[in-house]
């Protein structure tokens, strides 16, 4: 018998700092590997998306956030990695700490970019997030 397929949960963050700059980090790990994202991870069991959110961007980037409110939820299938993510995406600011990054085994860079030029090659979820920032 066939293990049935599912789609997971994912969530992400957009970060920006007083200077109106993005946080994104570069993958090194599928589904995306080599693009810009916002930081974030995947939901635990029985973990709220703002909890899982909140943990996710302390473990990556070393830092406490404050959840201002939901931007999105994106549809994130990419076919040809047979991925399928639902991605509630949340715009935070950072409470403390100062940013770094504590998964060098999964995010190759993390930066600061200004909000109206962020590289090109940005994951699905970052591109629709943005796209209803504006």
């Amino acid at each position: 018998m066939k293990k049935e397929k599912l789609p997971k949960v994912g969530v992400g963050a957009v970060i920006l700092d007083e200077n109106n700059r993005i946080l994104l980090v570069l993958r090194k790990k599928s589904p995306e590997s080599g693009y810009w994202s916002l930081p974030g991870g995947k939901v635990d069991y029985m973990e709220t998306i703002e909890n899982a959110v909140i943990r996710e961007i302390k473990e990556e980037l070393g830092v406490d956030i404050e959840i201002e409110r939901l931007v999105c939820v994106t549809n994130h299938i990419v076919q040809s990695e047979d991925v399928h993510y639902v991605a509630p995406t949340f715009i935070a600011h950072i409470t403390n700490g100062k940013v770094h990054n504590k998964e060098p085994h999964a995010l190759e860079q993390v930066q600061w970019f200004p909000i109206d030029d962020i590289p090109e090659n940005i994951t699905i979820t970052t591109d629709y997030a943005l796209k209803q920032l504006k």
